[in-house]
């Protein structure tokens, strides 16, 4: 594991950043899952403790550590510019998370993406297996499975005994997922073993069974007990908890109000962008909408799944290729990606796996197939400049990159949702500004992606708020929103088909608060550019800008703007 060289104070005490790295080393040992993630061979057999003693016990080491780094902020030293920056990140992100946990939100964490039950699957498309060393720790895993999941079932059970139901939208959902990771003839588990050794394949086919036999258990007790027993709880979650979890995803106290109003800004001026771009790719569309359709029909397209993963592995590395030296300077590992298939039961939404620690796992971008072979381009083009480069992947492999200089908890854990998703909308609208979306369908297919975006802080905002639908607008105005209209309305303006419109509805209903963060952490990335561009004017150079903001690891919304505006 990497160490900081950050040294103790005069006093001869730890630091903020010891203390950031330490609850990272402390962090691993309770979650294996984080661990393996960061890159730590020694976690890859383990997985964590999901009940409510294991929450507790995550929850007890935030509040240690925030002790500790009230001392360590006492000490000399700990006034350095570094320092406290490290320092405002972690007293932030614990507080936070310790105000999601003292809640219950852990107690009902059911949600079709980023769930616990998906960590658990998910962490073994992360884990090395190149080695039969490599596999029988795999072995082990599958073997950790039920008590993890027992772990996680008790969490829920004792959430549905102090009247913390999940939605019943999210246990529905999960449900389906379940039986298709359990499958009919092979698990989902039984097909990720077939890559092992043949000498393990008798110990990794039965320790696949397992760790089936673990969903089986789960999906048998949500179907029967749980989803019986909160059958009728609402699917949204109301103000408090709201703004409790939207501080969570977001580092910043937010005037929902003003979000909702900004989203619906940013939906009229999109809507007038996209039917100017519309006519170009079809002259004479009613809508939008109907050009893309046309598109998704008669447009470039791409036919195959591995054609496709490798036509997005080339639009990436030619992205590199392009800016870097130009309007990035990369290192040589940063410019290491690699596109990848997501495994079947994932959520519709395309996604990213940071690079670990020492650079062994690159960085990767992950395409959900959803059973479909063509591919559109221009629903992907500017998706992967979103998720691969210069989006996710050159923020977070930089992050990685700069971690001896940080601290690994500024770079690792401690990410903000709202950082990194605005960043990468921000990646999409710099190429945009670039010149990179070379026709017509390519740039109707990014006003769409940041039409999605902008319709996602008027809905989840909107239906968790059950707020008003304002007099403007061309959809139900008047009336209040439900999640049965916000699918409608993103339905009627996306190009995505209606079971990717449905999964993202419900995903919004599970992880509240969490997608507002792409247009909002956009908009704060745009004024700090804007800001410092005024401070330096004639000699403001947008390469140095970049660097510097990618180097500087996570903030939250509240403390990014001030900082971007001072590089």
């Amino acid at each position: 594991m990497a160490r900081m060289s950050n040294t103790t104070s005069s006093g001869g005490g730890p630091l903020p950043r010891q203390i950031a790295d330490a609850y990272v080393d402390a962090l691993v040992a309770l979650d294996p899952i984080t661990g393996t993630f960061l890159g730590i061979p020694e976690c890859s057999a383990k997985l964590p403790d999901l009940s409510p003693t294991g929450q507790e016990a995550l929850a007890q080491l935030a509040r240690t550590t925030l002790e500790k780094l009230a001392e360590a902020e006492a000490r000399p030293g700990a006034d350095g510019a570094a320092e406290q920056v490290c320092a405002r990140l972690l007293r932030e992100r614990l507080t936070a998370e310790l105000a999601v946990h003292e809640a219950g939100e852990g107690l009902r964490a059911v949600s079709n993406l980023g769930s616990p039950l998906h960590h658990v699957r998910d962490v073994f498309t992360v884990t090395p297996a190149e080695t039969d060393e490599d596999w029988a720790a795999i072995g082990r895993r599958l073997r950790a499975v039920p008590a993890a999941l027992e772990g996680y079932r008790a969490a829920l059970d004792a959430g549905r005994k102090q009247d913390l139901p999940a939605g019943p939208r999210q246990v529905a959902t999960v449900l389906g997922q379940l039986e298709e990771w359990i499958g009919t003839d092979r698990s989902w588990f039984a097909q990720f073993t077939e890559a092992g050794p043949k000498a393990l394949h008798g110990e990794l086919t039965e320790a696949a069974e397992v760790a089936t036999g673990a969903l089986v258990e789960l999906r048998d007790w949500l179907r029967d007990h749980y989803a019986p027993a909160i059958a009728g709880a609402p699917d949204v979650v109301g103000r408090e908890r709201y703004a409790r979890l939207a501080r969570y995803y977001n580092g910043a106290d937010l005037d929902l109000d003003e979000a909702y109003a900004y989203g619906w800004s940013e939906f009229h001026r999109l809507l007038a962008e996209m039917q100017t771009e519309a006519q170009r790719v079809l002259p004479g569309a009613k809508t939008p909408w109907e050009a893309l359709a046309w598109c998704d029909e008669h447009g470039e397209a791409i036919e195959g799944v591995e054609e496709t993963r490798r036509w997005l592995q080339s639009l990436m590395d030619e992205a590199i290729e392009a800016l870097d030296g130009t309007h990035f300077e990369l290192a040589e590992r940063v410019r290491k990606v690699e596109s990848c298939i997501a495994p079947p039961g994932s959520a519709a939404a395309p996604y990213y796996t940071q690079p670990s620690l020492d650079f062994s796992r690159p960085g990767r971008t992950w395409l959900p197939t959803m059973g479909l072979t063509r591919f559109p381009a221009y629903d992907l083009v500017s998706t992967w400049y979103h998720e691969g480069v210069p989006g996710h992947h050159l923020q977070l492999a930089q992050w990685t990159h700069v971690a001896d200089r940080l601290s690994r908890y500024q770079t690792t854990v401690g990410m903000v949702s709202a950082n990194a998703e605005g960043w990468a909308l921000y990646a999409e609208r710099l190429m945009d500004e670039l010149g990179f979306l070379t026709n017509a369908e390519r740039r109707l297919g990014y006003l769409d992606a940041q039409m999605m975006r902008a319709i996602r802080v008027i809905i989840d905002i909107g239906m968790h708020l059950e707020l008003e639908i304002p007099a403007d607008s061309p959809f139900h105005a008047g009336e209040r929103w439900t999640p049965q209209l916000a699918q409608e309305f993103l339905g009627l303006h996306s190009s995505r088909p209606a079971d990717y419109v449905e999964s993202e509805v419900i995903r919004y209903q599970g992880i509240a608060g969490q997608a507002i963060g792409y247009k909002l952490g956009e908009r704060v990335w745009l004024q700090g550019r804007e800001a410092a561009r005024a401070r330096h004017g004639a000699d403001f150079d947008l390469k140095s800008w970049h660097m510097a903001a990618l180097s500087q690891g996570s903030l939250g919304l509240d403390d990014l703007l001030s900082e971007l505006s001072a590089l």
